[in-house]
């Protein structure tokens, strides 16, 4: 287990994306561990990707792309829905990755209480940006946080995701950005893969 220091993440977003593929999402919050292995990203890549929210500019919202990598871009969609992105390449140019799917693996009860949830099956439960966030009680408190100095961290636990498990695709819901709606730069696993 090796918790990623912000330098991992200083590299071509691209990269950084498709590496966080089979990583653990790690939440310490009063003496709860909440946990899941990440399964779907997506990268978001400076001011000529129309996708990305830096594309209208430097504002108070992106500000925080600009910051150094490994920063905490925690935002609010439809008025009501946490996303998670973290700041990726160099300070000074906006580029983050979302975190879109985890699968749950540690914590189920607290995800359940976080998400309102009485039953249904454990990957639904952060099978989107909005879910994860909620199921792990990410909220806009952390925008701005340097990962691994809050209660937040991405884990290497050591499992190694071959080329043959993971599809590249476009990204979900930006079909407002023209051509670039068109770029794989979603990552997904095909399928689980064991610690083994």
């Amino acid at each position: 287990m090796h918790v990623l220091p912000s330098s991992f993440f200083a590299k071509p977003t691209l990269r950084i994306a498709r590496s966080l593929l089979g990583k653990y999402l790690v939440r310490r919050v009063d003496g709860t561990v909440l946990s899941g292995k990440i399964s779907e990203v997506e990268a978001y890549i400076g001011q000529d990707d129309l996708a990305c929210h830096a594309s209208k500019g430097r504002t108070r919202r992106t500000e925080v792309m600009y910051g150094v990598p490994g920063t905490l871009y925690i935002y609010l969609v439809y008025g009501m829905y946490w996303c998670l992105n973290i700041v990726t390449q160099r300070k000074g140019y906006p580029a983050a990755v979302l975190i879109r799917t985890v699968i749950p693996v540690q914590g189920l009860p607290a995800m359940m209480k976080n998400r309102k949830k009485k039953g249904g099956d454990a990957p639904s439960l952060t099978n989107g940006p909005g879910k994860l966030c909620q199921a792990f009680g990410i909220t806009g408190a952390l925008n701005g946080k340097m990962l691994g100095r809050s209660t937040l961290t991405i884990e290497d636990r050591g499992e190694n995701v071959p080329s043959s498990h993971v599809l590249a695709l476009p990204r979900v819901g930006v079909d407002y950005a023209k051509h670039c709606a068109e770029y794989p730069w979603r990552f997904l696993l095909k399928s689980p893969i064991s610690n083994t």
